[in-house]
């Protein structure tokens, strides 16, 4: 299961952002074999040179370190390893910070906390987490008349199942229509394909059903008898979609749908209304959707719109509204809609409505026209209403539409700088919109919205001991970029930190996918701000932030874009006397450790510090092996430097291992996951052997290998806080201590 981004640890991608390799076997016996026989270095470990030559588009590239691309390879494990014990010994010097940081971090958590609980059906669901264990419990409890009728249920107990995994998570988890039976996922090593099960909620035990090698996504039919996924391919793809009836064999489960293009992925899910399964598949700027009768599960899936390129669209159930034009499905008349968010004829999106059976685009209605400048993000489709989350001038804004007259509301934010967001709303009846609302001083607060009154009702606000919102200061400016471009930046303080030059800053930055980086509040981060830190956010182009265009402007050949405008940013930040170039850290992952590695190719002296956390770095190998891992869908991000000389070229001249040179560098902390199947551990382990025989400084490398998870670093919270505990005291080390020229 994904982390909220209001988890206050930071913001993952999504599913499928930069997706890579699946590990293809455990090596925690090679690794513990080879740890045996190592001491903790001294020096820095070198690793070995094999040369290695690419050879593309006429020219030759050097790639000495791709030996390292062997996970089998016993010499591999040992130099991960040996790495690991070198940043142990070189971080020891920070660990009385750390430890005082991630007892920051432990102390700024209830004992016990419930999450807001969210009504489904005849019960309410919510979620119990312990400070002193690193996963949660999940619950329910009777709800009738709106009042609670009984004594709660343990659903799902993460940590029973977590205990003797050093990973574990759980992808999905779906309750059965009739409350009696959870759909479960379960990963186990961090490589993100799962297992599926179900549990008979009557009995608290699971049913025989066990499905293995499953991606994100399940959906019940109506009748609870049936339940559909998604499966990968070995390049992690969920490229299919299964039906499996409970109570036989995952042998007997029948495929209903493949997806023979490598560039799409799979998706399945249900409408909110339940009368609908719908099977999404899309690619970075192509999409369409199918559909299927909830209580026909085994009907084949009918398309809602034919595909073409370039048009994307997804479609939430909108059931029947009088004045509507009837058509047929299977023989029946209907006048139920299709609620459709699409891009066709609108750069930032709109929302029209078509009739079910007949929803060719010659047939939609506008019912949220396009605005040039909004970008419509998501649809939210109840009985009555529809809710639009749009982005605007930089910051996300709830428009409430009424599906029988066209009326609008909008929902008022408190803060100048803010993220907000709709959440759990599995009613499709529900006469409340339950939302959540941060911002870098603001602790998660879970809001309903009356769609009636258009009034909001704090439901749940996290507490966070011991912290004062009356403290910090939050502001959002702007740099100008070299083109003109007006850059934002979310900054947050503590009021009594000078802004005169001498105060440490963390910038940090992502920059890719249409991701927004939001301004969202963790708890962690108040360590910082605590010592005289300021904190920002680069909001860049290549993510979404400004709208469609944003993103256009910085990917493909635009995509150093990305990079100037964060240096615009590093640079403003020091104008402004936020902080000075001795004193800016930055930090990214994953697609964002990309940009680190950029940035300090190309601005080494605009930065002290810099963590990179499983980055993508080694981009024109990867982009140029269609062997790899989802690498022909990364195309439409990136380019293809197979086909395209230009495309090679571009990527090469900001490809951050193929740009290593013999000059002072930031001080780098970066991380990896050995079982990251989306950015390879060998990108980062490759970049930093290149930086330890190229560059002339004594500054701080370290590369640190989780050895048994994956992309998001570790599963447990209490790890979580240690990894976080890590980083953090990594900056404030660094940018206490004069960089080496």
């Amino acid at each position: 299961m994904l982390r909220s981004k209001f988890d206050g640890l930071g913001v993952r991608p999504s599913p499928c952002e930069n997706a890579r390799m699946k590990p293809t076997q455990t090596t925690g016996e090679i690794a513990s074999q080879i740890a045996a026989s190592i001491v903790a270095p001294i020096v820095a470990p070198i690793a070995a040179k094999h040369s290695f030559k690419h050879v593309a588009h006429g020219t030759e590239r050097s790639d000495d370190y791709r030996w390292l691309q062997d996970r089998n390879d016993p010499a591999v494990i040992a130099y991960l390893l040996e790495e690991n014990r070198y940043a142990d010994a070189i971080l020891a010097e920070t660990i009385a910070e750390r430890d005082a940081i991630y007892g920051e971090i432990e102390s700024r958590v209830l004992p016990v906390a419930d999450s807001a609980p969210v009504r489904k059906g005849p019960w309410e669901y919510f979620e119990r987490s312990f400070s002193d264990q690193p996963y949660v419990k999940h619950l329910r409890r009777p709800w009738g008349n709106g009042v609670i009728a009984g004594a709660e249920e343990v659903v799902l107990d993460e940590n029973a199942l977590a205990a003797g995994h050093e990973f574990f998570e759980v992808g999905s988890y779906e309750i059965s229509p009739d409350h009696r039976l959870l759909a479960y996922a379960l990963d186990t090593n961090g490589g993100e394909v799962y297992e599926l099960r179900i549990r008979d909620l009557e009995t608290s035990e699971d049913l025989p059903d066990e499905i293995p090698n499953l991606y994100y996504g399940v959906a019940w039919s109506k009748d609870s008898r049936w339940i559909f996924y998604t499966r990968p391919d070995e390049a992690v793809r969920p490229y299919q979609v299964w039906r499996h009836e409970i109570g036989t064999s995952s042998s007997e489960d029948a495929l209903v749908f493949e997806e023979t293009d490598e560039s799409f992925f799979v998706s399945v899910f249900e409408s909110r209304s339940g009368d609908y399964i719908l099977i999404g598949t899309g690619s970075r700027i192509t999409s369409d959707v199918r559909f299927i009768p909830s209580d026909v599960p085994t009907a084949e899936p009918r398309l809602v719109a034919q595909r073409r390129h370039g048009i994307e669209y997804e479609v939430d159930h909108l059931r029947a509204a009088s004045g509507t034009s009837v058509s047929e499905i299977d023989g029946e008349s209907t006048n139920d809609q299709w609620a459709i968010l699409t891009n066709d004829n609108a750069l930032d999106f709109r929302v029209v409505t078509a009739t079910i059976g007949d929803s060719e685009p010659d047939t939609w209605r506008d019912l949220a026209p396009h605005r040039l400048g909004t970008r419509i993000a998501e649809m939210d489709v109840f009985e009555k209403h529809v809710v639009i989350s749009e982005r605007r001038d930089g910051l996300e804004h709830l428009r409430v539409i009424r599906v029988s007259d066209g009326s609008e509301r909008h929902i008022d934010m408190a803060d100048p700088v803010y993220t907000v967001a709709t959440g759990a709303n599995p009613e499709y009846s529900s006469e409340t919109l339950r939302y959540n609302y941060a911002s870098p001083t603001q602790p998660l607060q879970d809001l309903d919205y009356n769609f009636e009154s258009g009034s909001s009702l704090i439901v749940k606000e996290t507490e966070i001991p011991g912290f004062d919102k009356e403290q910090y200061t939050c502001e959002r400016s702007w740099a100008t970029a070299t083109d003109g471009t007006q850059i934002p930046i979310s900054i947050v303080y503590k009021n009594t930190t000078p802004i005169d030059g001498t105060a440490p800053c963390l910038l940090y930055g992502y920059g890719s996918y249409e991701i927004c980086i939001e301004p969202s509040f963790s708890s962690a981060r108040l360590s910082l701000l605590d010592r005289g830190f300021v904190y920002a956010i680069a909001h860049i182009r290549g993510g979404g932030e400004m709208g469609r265009s944003w993103y256009e402007q910085g990917r493909l050949l635009q995509k150093r874009n990305t990079f100037t405008d964060f240096i615009t940013c590093a640079e403003y930040l020091c104008a402004e006397k936020y902080t000075s170039a001795q004193r800016l850290g930055a930090r990214g992952r994953s697609a964002g450790g990309l940009l680190m590695g950029a940035v300090s190719n190309l601005a080494p002296q605009a930065f002290s510090a810099i963590s990179a956390e499983v980055p993508f770095v080694d981009c024109v190998s990867t982009m140029s092996d269609p062997a790899l891992p989802l690498t022909i869908g990364e195309w439409e991000e990136w380019g293809n430097p197979i086909e395209s000389k230009e495309d090679y070229e571009y990527m090469l001249s900001y490809s951050p291992y193929d740009n290593v040179e013999s000059h002072p560098y930031p001080a780098m902390f970066v991380a990896a996951g050995l079982n990251d199947p989306r950015v390879m551990y060998w990108e980062p382990a490759k970049w930093v052997a290149k930086h330890r025989a190229m560059r002339n400084d004594s500054n701080l490398l370290i590369l640190r290998t989780e050895m048994g998870s994956g992309h998001g670093g570790p599963s447990g919270r209490q790890d979580a806080w240690r990894d976080e505990a890590v980083v953090l005291a990594f900056f404030v080390h660094a940018l206490n201590t004069p960089k080496s020229d």
